[in-house]
Parts: structure tokens; C-alpha cells; sequence
């Protein structure tokens, strides 16, 4: 079966544009197709009706004489309607200025509504006359006796002309109006459209990976924000691509090392090429610290992929100050090899609520960093305070510190500020990009300071349980 191509949206728009053109213009012209034949005929009827009442008004009883006549007669010549005078309703054939078949236009019934004094409106089409009318009957009373009527009427075929003069005005007028609205209408849908036409083209290339092309914004209208926002979405997904091209090539550069360490010591052990039993040690040493390296590696990217996820954050309140001391406790023999001064300053009273085991693992990483990056007979200051509401945690070295170029860079997966010191000392450059993480899931913030030669401090603020309750 073949497939019907649909309708673009700008032939949809033009049609659809179209049909309420045509709708409006049909509307308009049934509009005064209405007002001529109600409103206008009913105008003219009750002007009928009240020319007549007000001649019938003069009659004042009795044979109708003379000068009654001639008032109809003087009224007839100026009036736009026909005004004839019957003195009996059964021979009003006789007394009309033109041949008719002598047929009454008054039957028994409207004999009657006449007697009783009531006025009869003809309209349509009327034998006697043989055209389109519209007549009122108004009868002359004498004490319930009938003793002539008033005829009053006016042909509709000069109401149909004016009407189809009219009708010529508006149907000619209402096409050009047609003609122009949606040539005008197709011209500004084209207009709106083609945004959104660049912008199909655009999308398909961004599927196939092609970052480069931009949607041109014109307006500030809505479609224009939608161009914004797509050229918006777009960089973010070449910036996400470049990312995760740069995650790629940094995971396989940072495997690589360890991988031809392991295969290497592994082949010359298997080869048999090592033959002294320390220097077999020695490689299987080598090759465990590989392993331990990729291992880590492996751990930490499974962390900050739980981080990065929906991962279930186990919070509780607790004493941040305690947690500190207890995690400082751990690095004492590293501290004293190093000859490393520890300073603390805490306020024991703050509780904040939180994942106990992620924040040491935030206090930890941070440790490493300081006690890695610091040299022998340093100093590391840890403080914890209440500042603004929140709790402050400060964790300072007396390290070599960090360039202004790199600091604007801690955080980034896999960035090192000294690649080769990190690197022996078996850093993942993973480690702050976790600690971001986190602190980001605690709905706190994380601040870098540091100055070469001077240090480093890492300035952490966390919500207290005061203000979760």
C-alpha cells in the first residue's frame, strides 16, 4: 500500500489559514443576506405599517368621500410604496391600474381578521400581482363595519437589486480580500516556518554528531526563543560529546599504563626471562600495584557514576566535628611519617544531616590530597564552624599550591594538577570530581583558594539540622 505523505506544517498553517478566510468571508455574506431580508424587509414593513395606520387615522367614519381619496391619491405619488384604496375588498380587482385576471387578493379568512380590526401583512409572491410583494392591509372601521381597506405595498424586485448590487460588492470584495489575506498569510507562515525548517536540518545533523551548524535567531518571538534554545541544547551536547570523547580517551589513557605494565612483567615472567626469585618478586609486586591502580580506578568511576545517577543518599543527623576527629585518627601514622603538623579547630555542637560514609569520604579524599600535595614538616588546619546559618568545614595545607589556570579546573574528571606526582602516587584525578558530587547531593557548596608556594584550602558549607527541621 502507498504511503500518503503528510502535509508539511506550512501547508497545514496556509490551509488551515485559508479555511477560516473562507469561513469569515462566507460568515460576512450570510450576515447581510440576513440583515437585507429580515432587518431590512421588517424596516420596511413597519414603515408600511405606520404610513398607513397614520393615513387610515384620517378616515373618520362613514361612506369614504371624496377628499379621503384624493389623500390617498396626493400620499400614493410620494410615497416609494403603492398605496391603493378598495372601498369593497371583494372588488379590488376593478380598482387597480393594471389588467389582472379578476381574481380577489382577499380571502374569507383575512375578511374576517380584517372585521376585527387587525392589519395583514402579505410578502412573497403574490398571484393577483404576479411579482414578489411586500403589503400591508389595513382596514377602514366604521363601527365594526367594513367599509374599505388600505392597500400599501412595495415590489421586492427593487429590494432584490439593491441586494444584488450589494451581493456583487461583497463577493467581488470578499475574493480580492481572499486573494490578498492569503497571499499575505502565505508569505508570513513562510516567514515563521523557515526557522523551523533550518532547524529540522539542524537537528538531523546533531543526530549524526555534526555540532558545528547554528540556527540563525531573526526574532524575539517565540520561535526565536525556540531557535535560542535549541542553538543552547546543541552546544550542550557537543560540550557533553566533548566530554565524553575526552572520559574515553582518559579512562583508555589511564588503563593503558597499567595494562602494558601487567602484560609486559607478565610475559617475562611467563617467558621465563626472569629467572633470580627477588627479581620474580619484584615484577609480581609490580604487577600487583597495577592491578591496585586499576582496581581503584574501576571504584571510582563506579562512584561517581552512582553519584551522577539516582543515587541513594543514607542521611541521618550527626556530629560532623566527631566524624572529623575520628576520620583524622586514621592518617596519624601518615601524619607522623611525613612529620606532618595537624591542627584542629572544632565546634563539637554542630549537627548536620547527611550520609555519615560519604561525607568521610569527602573528608578523606581531601586528606589525601593535602597530605600528597604537602611536604615533610608542614602543617594541614582542619575547622569546623558555624558561619551564616550553615556549618563550615575548612581544610587547609602548607603544599606547593595550585596555578590560577589549573584551580578554575578542580573538579574536572581525571585532571591532575601534577599529573606525574599524581600519578606515583597512584591519584585517579577522580577524587574532587567525587567530593563535587557529593557535596552536590547535600545540597551544599564547595570553594577553592590556593596560591603557589603558599598552599591550598578547600572551603566546604553544609546545611545544619537546624534548618532541615
Amino acid at each position: 500500500m502507498k504511503r500518503i505523505k503528510a502535509l508539511s506544517l506550512q501547508k497545514k498553517l496556509w490551509l488551515t489559514i485559508s479555511l477560516f478566510l473562507g469561513a469569515a468571508v462566507l460568515f460576512s455574506y450570510m450576515m447581510i443576506v440576513y440583515i437585507y431580508e429580515n432587518i431590512y424587509i421588517a424596516n420596511i414593513e413597519q414603515n408600511l405599517l405606520s404610513e398607513g395606520m397614520n393615513l387610515a387615522k384620517q378616515y373618520e367614519g362613514g361612506p369614504i368621500d371624496e377628499s379621503f381619496k384624493q389623500k390617498v391619491e396626493w400620499l400614493s405619488e410620494i410615497s416609494n410604496a403603492e398605496i391603493v384604496l378598495v372601498n369593497n375588498p371583494r372588488e379590488l380587482s376593478a380598482c387597480l391600474p393594471f389588467e389582472i385576471d379578476h381574481h380577489s387578493i382577499i380571502n374569507e379568512k383575512e375578511r374576517e381578521q380584517l372585521l376585527e380590526g387587525k392589519t395583514i401583512t402579505k410578502k412573497g409572491y403574490e398571484q393577483t400581482f404576479a411579482r414578489n410583494i411586500l403589503g400591508i392591509i389595513i382596514p377602514l372601521l366604521d363601527k365594526h363595519r367594513l367599509m374599505g381597506i388600505l392597500y400599501l405595498y412595495i415590489p421586492l424586485a427593487s429590494i432584490e437589486e439593491v441586494f444584488q448590487q450589494i451581493q456583487i460588492f461583497v463577493l467581488s470584495g470578499g475574493a480580492i480580500f481572499l486573494f490578498v489575506t492569503v497571499f499575505v498569510g502565505r508569505k508570513i507562515i513562510i516567514h515563521l516556518t523557515n526557522p523551523l525548517k533550518h532547524m529540522e536540518h539542524v537537528a538531523y545533523k546533531v543526530s549524526q554528531g555534526d555540532f558545528s551548524e547554528k540556527v540563525a535567531v531573526f526574532t524575539e518571538d517565540e520561535i526565536g526563543q525556540l531557535a535560542k534554545a535549541f542553538n543552547q541544547m546543541s552546544s550542550a551536547l557537543a560540550e557533553e560529546d566533548q566530554r565524553k570523547k575526552e572520559f574515553l580517551a582518559n579512562v583508555s589513557h589511564e588503563l593503558r599504563t597499567p595494562l602494558s605494565y601487567v602484560k609486559g612483567y607478565s610475559e617475562a615472567l611467563l617467558d621465563g626471562v626472569v629467572r633470580e626469585e627477588e627479581q620474580k618478586q619484584k615484577y609480581l609486586k609490580l604487577i600487583h600495584r597495577e592491578a591496585s591502580r586499576m582496581q581503584r580506578l574501576v571504584r571510582d568511576l563506579l562512584d561517581l557514576a552512582q553519584l551522577e545517577g539516582t543515587y541513594p543518599l543514607h542521611q541521618t543527623p550527626f556530629s560532623i566535628a566527631q566524624l572529623a576527629e575520628e576520620t583524622i585518627e586514621k592518617y596519624e601514622p601518615f601524619l607522623h611519617e611525613k612529620n606532618i603538623h595537624i591542627e584542629m579547630n572544632v565546634d563539637h555542637d554542630l549537627i548536620v544531616v547527611g550520609d555519615p560514609d560519604r561525607i568521610e569520604q569527602v573528608l578523606q579524599n581531601l586528606i589525601d590530597n593535602a597530605l600528597r600535595y604537602t611536604e615533610d614538616g608542614g602543617t594541614i588546619r582542619l575547622e569546623i564552624a558555624e558561619k551564616q546559618g550553615k556549618c563550615q568545614m575548612v581544610i587547609a595545607d602548607t603544599g606547593k599550591g595550585i596555578s590560577p589556570h589549573d584551580l578554575e579546573r578542580l573538579g574536572e574528571r581525571f585532571f591532575r594538577a601534577d599529573r606525574s606526582r599524581s600519578r606515583e602516587h597512584g591519584g585517579t584525578g577522580l577524587g574532587l570530581a567525587i567530593v563535587k558530587q557529593i557535596i552536590k547531593l547535600h545540597n551544599g557548596s564547595i570553594h577553592f583558594e590556593s596560591e603557589l608556594g603558599k598552599g591550598t584550602t578547600v572551603s566546604i558549607l553544609l546545611p545544619l539540622y537546624q534548618e532541615i527541621r
